[in-house]
């Protein structure tokens, strides 16, 4: 069994976010895509896969909303649990220490760009 074919997908241009903000992608298609946001703080952009760690549902309530209202955390609508935006580490909620998933992220020309699964199998 081989796992999904690995894609690189443009989410946006750097300058398109504000800092710091968050925008959501998806690579592939159908009715499983990989879903994730991207996390520009500063000069540094990460990406992570819009998964709650405690339940496993998305992260956000509102399209591209993944950050508290001071712009310091990564926070989860449902339960309120705060992370790291620079490693993704919950920090305050109901699951202390676990992390998201990173994806491979990286500017290229101005742009953002992910690589990651084109779907869940």
């Amino acid at each position: 069994m081989t796992g999904p074919e690995l894609q690189e997908v443009v989410v946006c241009r750097v300058d398109d976010l504000d800092d710091p903000d968050s925008k959501e992608f998806r690579i592939g298609e159908g009715n499983w895509p990989f879903r994730g946001f991207v996390v520009r703080q500063g000069d540094n952009v990460v990406a992570y896969q819009n998964f709650c760690v405690h339940v496993g549902h998305p992260l956000n309530w509102q399209p591209d909303q993944f950050l508290t209202e001071d712009g310091k955390h990564i926070i989860c609508s449902s339960h309120g649990a705060t992370y790291n935006i620079e490693d993704g580490v919950c920090i305050a909620g109901p699951c202390p220490g676990k992390a998201h998933r990173k994806v491979a992220v990286e500017i290229r020309d101005g742009e953002i760009i992910v690589r990651g699964p084109d779907g869940l199998r």
